[in-house]
């Protein structure tokens, strides 16, 4: 009797230990995905976050509590090795499922990091339990070459290593670089010469940003006064501290511009925001620095009525781009949201033609606050709009049409010159 309770003992022990071990085992691995997902060096678990959590819970729960959070492992090497784990649990999860699944659509690209260094992302879309998933499947640097050849040799190595059929990959989206869409060498061509069966798209986002990049001599004039004056100020860590302090002396929302980065595709709606709302800012420090054929821009009316005008267009744009964004974003979403920014240029254009500016709030503001009219520069603005509208419908030439396979949004919607040939001939079989 006495030895059978001494092993009961021993048992619960043991439980308690394991649970112990087990519960330490996840919070590591917890901690490790958290520092993973925000991007920080792996010393911080041992050298703050650790330490942090100690003096917390020991304030809040005591010492008792505390020492429960000491035997939690976070050293570097540990955390990089539950890093590594994590890594690998999540790829070969989303292997298994494109395996498993049915068909899959990748979307890829090639950057450069800030090192230099050639990255190659590709991205997959299946569908697993009824539900389309998306993400990350494969992350790898380019040596040497970044041709199409390279880029195909190394995605179809993945491929084969992991066992993942070419045949079930239904589309490739790309962006238009030569590399990707090649007619001979191509990844998209390399890809339809294994699994002829397979699509190729154009990346939606990147047709929208060449399709709004386009502008007029006179508007991309005062682009460029606009990206001078940000640069002058930017480019020089003496002059951004000055009109850092300029700006604090007169009490401003903002204390600072935006650089312009062309390759950013929201850069130039965010950095006419900032300028415009600080123009009166910039114009006092061009002034106090002596910069007479920058400042005087700021006293030119017609150049701050078309710096309105675009400011609140590339804002507009903006939305749009910033809308087709995210996750689980579908194509029929996309081309709702270019539709309707077609439908939105065309109302655009009537408003300007009646002399109604309010659909342009920077613009009307400063058509209202300074007493003057747009008159003058109605056709410039409407011929802009026009173009605009002219670029999107070139990029975006099925959209504009009632598509084909919007049947799948809805089974049960038919046209009614068909419905009637249907029931022509439903009654045709009847009376035979």
């Amino acid at each position: 009797m006495k030895k059978d309770s001494s092993v009961q003992s021993a048992n619960a022990v043991v439980r308690y230990v394991k649970d112990d071990n087990e519960k330490n085992t996840e919070a590591s691995f917890r901690l490790a995905y958290n520092i993973a997902q925000a991007g920080k060096p792996h010393t911080i678990a041992e050298t703050l976050i650790k330490p942090s959590i100690i003096e917390v819970v020991s304030c809040v729960l005591g010492i008792d509590a505390a020492k429960k959070i000491e035997a939690v492992q976070c050293s570097n090497n540990i955390i990089s090795d539950r890093i590594q784990k994590i890594s690998d649990h999540i790829e070969d999860e989303s292997v298994r499922r494109l395996r498993e699944s049915d068909f899959f659509a990748l979307q890829m690209d090639e950057s450069t990091d800030v090192a230099g260094l050639s990255i190659l992302l590709v991205f997959a879309r299946y569908r697993h339990t009824n539900t389309i998933h998306e993400g990350l499947l494969l992350c790898k640097s380019l040596e040497l070459h970044t041709t199409g050849e390279e880029i195909f040799e190394l995605i179809d190595k993945y491929f084969k290593c992991h066992n993942i059929p070419w045949e079930k990959c239904a589309d490739v989206c790309t962006d238009g670089a030569a590399a990707m869409v090649g007619k001979m060498k191509g990844v998209t061509s390399r890809i339809i010469e294994v699994n002829p069966n397979c699509t190729r798209s154009h990346c939606i986002l990147h047709r929208h940003a060449l399709a709004t990049k386009k502008l007029s001599p006179d508007f991309k004039s005062v682009l460029d006064v606009a990206v001078q004056c940000v640069n002058f100020i930017k480019a020089r860590p003496l002059q951004t501290r000055l009109f850092q302090n300029f700006c604090q002396e007169m009490g401003s929302d903002h204390h600072n511009l935006l650089l312009h980065t062309e390759i950013r595709w929201l850069s130039r709606g965010k950095v006419l925001d900032r300028l415009f709302e600080l123009r009166e800012e910039v114009k006092l420090f061009l002034e106090e620095q002596k910069k007479p054929k920058l400042s005087e821009w700021f006293h030119d009316e017609d150049w701050l009525l078309k710096l309105a005008y675009l400011t609140d267009m590339f804002t507009k744009l903006n939305e749009t781009n910033l809308s087709l964004q995210g996750k689980n974003i579908t194509i029929f979403q996309a081309r709702d949201k270019i539709k309707a920014l077609i439908k939105k240029l065309d109302f655009w254009i009537q408003c300007v033609e009646e002399d109604d500016f309010s659909c342009f709030p920077r613009l009307n503001q400063f058509l209202v606050e300074n007493e003057v009219t747009a008159t003058l520069h109605q056709d410039k603005i409407k011929e802009h709009l026009k173009s605009l509208k002219s670029e999107l419908t070139k990029y975006f030439p099925n959209f504009t049409e009632d598509s084909e396979d919007a049947w799948i949004r809805d089974p049960f919607t038919v046209e009614k010159k068909n419905q009637n040939r249907y029931e022509q001939l439903i009654m045709n079989c009847y009376w035979r």
